[in-house]
């Protein structure tokens, strides 16, 4: 997705950053989807990672919002990146403590300069319900 002179390249969602010797940036625990035994479930700590190339100086955010995307759940705060002409920066945003309360389909929303750039879902989902999803295509497939 692009605005004025800066492009999110990719998004990441991982359990942990860390900056290594030489700025290199160590992920752990890549993950697109959150699977638990029982909901509600508190992240005890994840981060968000957007890479970025550009120019120029440009606010950015990262919002988690609910299914019905009407509830915000949690927000980054805004951090300003510059990039040289032709440039690309990573932005890491750590959340801790978020609570999902039920199963669904949440959104992660990564903003720039107060526009909406991407939004992709993070499938929050419980035993109970992976259980019920797997019953009924059980008894689909029986019934065809």
């Amino acid at each position: 997705m692009t605005t004025l002179n800066l492009q999110l390249i990719y998004t990441l969602l991982c359990d942990d950053v860390r900056l290594e010797m030489g700025n290199k940036l160590s992920l752990m625990g890549v993950f697109q989807n959150i699977m638990v035994e029982k909901l509600p479930i508190s992240l005890i700590k994840f981060a968000v990672v957007n890479h970025w190339r550009g120019e120029g100086v440009h606010q950015t955010e990262v919002r988690i919002v609910s299914p019905d995307k009407t509830n915000t759940i949690v927000t980054s705060q805004p951090t300003n990146i510059e990039l040289a002409h032709g440039g690309f920066s990573d932005n890491v945003s750590f959340f801790v403590n978020v609570m999902f309360q039920t199963a669904g389909t949440y959104w992660v929303q990564t903003l720039a300069n107060t526009v909406l750039l991407e939004e992709f879902p993070l499938i929050v989902t419980d035993a109970g319900t992976v259980a019920g999803i797997q019953s009924a295509e059980e008894i689909s497939e029986t019934v065809n």
